[in-house]
């Protein structure tokens, strides 16, 4: 068992949102505990707090003690563990921290193995995944100038299976792969393995964009998931799609926090030149789109006929039109990109 270390689980509430999440991306609990200046307990922050916080169109940059949930179990100095791993087992959590006389958190409690629940899915996801599979990847030349970049190898196996065993974990079998570039390579490969899920073969004639093929299958009558075939998205897709239905939306984006940081300092001035002030390296936090999404079977109707379309056209449509496009926001690691070089060495670290 991988020891804790109660201070990376701790954090100051005066911190911001942003720093939680980075700290949160580091950590394996996925839960921090917002404390005081002298570590006296206020709260604890997850991921899905973070995500109500952000679609409540607060800014990150807000200090981490005002959104915190004040409601967390917290472990008295004098219950023994027996008792306190039933309130984290009656809870269904898996770290809870121990406090003094005084509410300060003197360490954190973890619940054994042998107590925890048997771990279950939300529920089969009855939803069929496409999979854009047609691209050239000009992206990972020369390597594409051989192989087709969905059986970019990742391990003893594909990108494209890590993605389907994602897709997986939900009990999702339907696949769609529409193809072009090399893609009697990719029937190949698909074709010869020993796989439990159907694969569909969608080929485009021309190409059109990410969105245009989507035509090609609009025979389907329910609600579907794309997907590029060089992302991972680490989500859990019970809670996208149950917050896709709930918000009514047409089309819900997956996407993620990024956090850059900008090499130069940024100088702020007003009128006349005259300078104000000098931020040195500024960091720079926005959501990025991943290339995943919850799309209803009415965006059929959006997308035209033999022309050239992305899905970034689609949704620029759909607003227009006044249809609903919700997000639904990841942490930065829960976002894996192997279509580049640097970002694919990166990805091969976090993934084997």
């Amino acid at each position: 068992m991988q020891e804790i270390i109660v201070d990376d689980l701790l954090i100051n509430k005066d911190q911001s949102v942003k720093t939680a999440m980075r700290q949160l991306d580091k950590v394996a609990s996925k839960v921090l505990f917002v404390v005081d200046n002298d570590e006296v307990l206020l709260g604890s922050v997850s991921d899905g707090d973070i995500r109500r916080f952000i679609l409540q169109n607060y800014s990150i940059e807000e200090p981490v003690g005002g959104m915190c949930n004040r409601s967390c179990l917290s472990i008295g100095p004098v219950e023994d563990l027996h008792k306190a791993y039933e309130q984290m087992q009656a809870r269904d959590i898996s770290f809870a921290p121990r406090v003094n006389a005084n509410n300060r958190v003197v360490d954190i409690i973890s619940l054994p193995s042998s107590h925890k629940k048997v771990a279950h899915r939300d529920g089969d996801l009855d939803l069929p995944v496409v999979i854009m599979a047609g691209g050239k990847g000009t992206r990972m030349e020369p390597f594409t100038n051989v192989l087709p970049k969905p059986l970019i190898p990742i391990g003893n196996g594909t990108i494209m299976e890590i993605i389907i065993d994602g897709f997986q974990e939900y009990g999702i079998s339907q696949f769609y792969f529409t193809l072009n570039y090399r893609g009697e390579m990719i029937r190949a490969y698909f074709d010869g393995i020993d796989r439990d899920y159907e694969v569909n073969y969608v080929w485009e004639k021309e190409f059109n964009g990410t969105a245009a093929s989507l035509k090609l299958i609009k025979d389907i009558k329910r609600d579907f998931i794309v997907s590029n075939c060089d992302i991972i998205v680490k989500t859990n897709y019970s809670q996208v799609y149950e917050f896709h239905k709930e918000s009514g939306a047409m089309l819900t984006v997956i996407s993620s926090i990024q956090h850059e940081q900008f090499p130069y300092g940024v100088i702020d001035f007003k009128e006349g030149g005259e300078v104000t002030g000098l931020r040195e390296k500024p960091e720079f936090s926005f959501p990025i789109n991943t290339g995943v999404y919850i799309l209803s079977s009415e965006c059929f109707e959006y997308i035209p006929e033999g022309e050239f379309f992305h899905m970034t056209h689609l949704i620029e449509r759909l607003i227009k039109e006044g249809k609903k496009v919700v997000t639904f926001p990841v942490n930065e690691k829960d976002f894996i990109d192997t279509g580049q070089w640097d970002e694919y060495k990166t990805a091969l670290d976090r993934l084997l």
